[in-house]
């Protein structure tokens, strides 16, 4: 028979400076073992395998130890502390509520209460799981819990202190446990590897600490079955393998595809987590962690907050340095959204899929959304006066558009960086590639400067002729507009005065479709010459034609009213052969 014993009872602390992670528990029992303030009973709440029973074993052995250390710790070697540690005291009873909740096994229990302690002063009761006991048991436990025999303490231990009732809780100590910490967890487990001789890389036992959740025992239990696996010497590939987690190196890569904007790349990566096995849901909530972790990276008051190993940290450190804020919000954003409309979806893949899409161009998309024909005008109000479409000039109070703020002068360079970005289907004149190429709205120096390239003949800043703007809106409407626009694009009034041109239309649908025209306006500045050039929109009510009225057909008896109204001789008819009665 294999003698075999697993870490979590082989390494269970048997001193309070050896419990992982609850110093705070650990000094404050000390204290009391010190003052000689102990109480009659205590309950020790918290989440699974922090180190609830174990307090609870290790302080009565203090409170029974008859060679009790400085530091009020066991010493391990008296009668007491020998005869628990072989399991063979009397004066320390376990019992465990989950199996033995009745009301009989309480009263059993305060049956051996009534019994002074054979050796020791004390005779400790150490309750585990004391949430499971019924409700009638808790009622008859009450009175001995609130005032039992001097020679008395009770130490109960649970996961779930909103199960107790109020009454047990007032009558007890109260100490929460917390969940161990991360690098606390790896500490204990490096103790464990240099005790046992096993070699295990730093990344290896983070993954194992992360993945036990806060809880010691867990963390023991996963580090037992990857030993099983890979002997004496642990790595990072092993554990990932073993317990079927995503690596971080699919996360790294992905973003670095995303800053890149390399969509296709993103999506064989995708297609391969998925082939190893991994579910979607599992991808995305990965890759909100991943830049969760690049955001704690930017400050370094929050990198204590990044629980991994000091090369994966490094490695964290190096893409968050390449990665803008706004770009890691953004996609998080969108990463956020994913998961939670994940269990709506049908089709899961293509749901991922389409916001990993949309994370590889939120750069683009920011920097769109920062210059100024994405800026959209503030608090724009309709008036009833003419209000301009869009104008070269800064202080026009009734602009349609803004004009953009042109801070300096760009240098050729910056000119030909600006041209290779812009969309040459940006502009109507689509035939032209150099006016495809240029920027939708230029200030007045740059509009100036693009066509004295251009070797115009003459830059109009008077009057411009009435019959030449109207052959250049009509050509652009025939050419560039959208077919069902057309109609509603052509004005039925006129009207210039210098360089403000004014369209009179019918309705308010018409004057909305030609103020979203903006390439319109563009067209017309280049076509005239006219750099300076304003459009106003005015909705004419004469010009507005009125529904017809839609009239009801008439009945039988209206019919026959209205023929005899047109022809007397009907009525004469009537009267002289009774056909209907007279009305």
């Amino acid at each position: 028979m294999s003698t075999f014993v697993v870490s979590a009872r082989k390494y269970r602390p048997v001193r309070f400076e050896d419990v992982v992670g609850q110093e705070h528990i650990s000094h404050t029992l000390k204290n009391a073992l010190k003052n000689d303030h102990l109480a009659h009973a205590f309950l020790f709440c918290g989440p699974r395998g922090v180190g609830k029973t174990t307090c609870a074993r290790i302080l009565a052995k203090v409170i029974n130890c008859r060679q009790v250390t400085a530091e009020f710790e066991p010493c391990n070697e008296c009668d007491s502390c020998r005869a628990f540690n072989e399991n063979a005291s009397f004066n320390i009873t376990e019992l465990d509520a989950a199996s033995n909740n009745s009301v009989e096994h309480i009263r059993a229990l305060i049956e051996q209460v009534r019994f002074q302690p054979q050796q020791g002063k004390f005779k400790i009761f150490i309750i585990d799981e004391v949430h499971m006991l019924s409700q009638q048991a808790f009622n008859a436990f009450l009175k001995t819990l609130e005032e039992p025999p001097p020679y008395a303490i009770f130490i109960l231990a649970t996961t779930e202190k909103q199960k107790i009732i109020p009454t047990i809780l007032s009558r007890c100590q109260i100490y929460d446990f917390r969940r161990i910490q991360v690098n606390d967890t790896v500490k204990h487990l490096q103790a464990i590897c240099k005790e046992e001789g096993i070699q295990a890389d730093d990344s290896a036992l983070h993954i194992i600490a992360q993945k036990a959740d806060g809880a010691l025992r867990d963390a023991l239990s996963i580090f037992d079955r990857i030993v099983s696996f890979s002997g004496k010497k642990v790595l990072y590939e092993d554990v990932i393998n073993n317990l079927n987690i995503l690596d971080y190196d699919y996360f790294f890569r992905v973003t670095d595809a995303l800053l890149m904007e390399d969509a296709s790349r993103i999506m064989l990566l995708f297609d391969e987590v998925l082939r190893k096995g991994f579910d979607a849901d599992i991808f995305i909530n990965g890759l909100s962690e991943h830049l969760r972790n690049l955001l704690v990276c930017k400050d370094e008051q929050t990198l204590p907050l990044l629980e991994v190993s000091e090369d994966v940290r490094e490695r964290y450190r190096k893409q968050a340095a390449l990665m803008p804020s706004s770009f890691a919000l953004t996609a998080l954003n969108i990463a956020n959204d994913c998961d939670i409309e994940f269990k709506m979806a049908r089709n899961k893949r293509l749901h991922v899929e389409l916001a990993l899409i949309k994370m590889t161009y939120v750069n683009r998309a920011i920097q769109m959304a920062g210059t100024p024909e994405a800026v959209a005008p503030e608090n724009e109000k309709k008036k009833s006066e003419p209000q301009p479409v869009t104008v070269i000039a800064p202080a026009q109070p009734e602009l349609i558009t803004e004009t953009p703020v042109v801070p300096q002068k760009p240098s050729p360079a910056q000119d030909e960086a600006i041209v290779a970005d812009k969309p040459a289907a940006s502009s109507p004149a689509a035939g032209s590639e150099k006016y495809a190429a240029m920027p939708k709205l230029m200030s007045m120096e740059t509009m100036l400067a693009e066509l004295k390239k251009e070797e115009a003949p003459e830059i109009h800043t008077g009057e411009l002729d009435l019959e030449k703007v109207k052959v250049a809106w009509h050509r652009y409407v025939d050419e560039f507009a959208k077919e069902a626009m057309r109609g509603l694009m052509r004005p039925a009034g006129w009207q210039i005065e210098g360089l403000q041109l004014t369209v009179q239309v019918g309705t308010p649908l018409a004057e909305n479709t030609i103020r979203q025209e903006t390439p319109l306006m563009e067209y017309l500045r280049k076509e005239l010459r006219a750099p300076g050039l304003m459009l106003f929109v005015t909705v004419e009510k004469s010009l507005v034609v009125e529904a017809p009225v839609k009239q009801r057909p008439l009945n039988a008896q209206e019919k026959y009213i209205k023929m005899r109204e047109e022809n007397p001789v009907i009525a004469e008819f009537q009267k002289r052969f009774s056909l209907l009665p007279d009305e």
